[in-house]
């Protein structure tokens, strides 16, 4: 699995986890919801300044939005 794809699944993991909507993420991490579907999705390269945002909006580590599964 390539590496935008890890990141995007344990976004999309860690948004389901907290019963987020993309849309509700989206405007916390104050990014379009149609990026955050190409970054969940695995289709989009992102920044770090949004991995930082994100990890904000979800209250997460940017560590944990980038761990590699075991």
């Amino acid at each position: 699995m390539d590496f935008r794809a890890i990141v995007g699944q344990n976004i999309k993991s860690e948004r389901e986890a907290r019963g987020l909507p993309q849309d509700e993420l989206a405007h916390r991490a104050e990014i379009h919801v149609t990026y955050l579907s190409g970054v969940e999705n695995g289709h989009r390269n992102i920044t770090i300044n949004v991995l930082e945002r994100i990890a904000r909006a979800l209250e997460v580590s940017e560590e944990k939005l980038v761990r590699r599964p075991v």
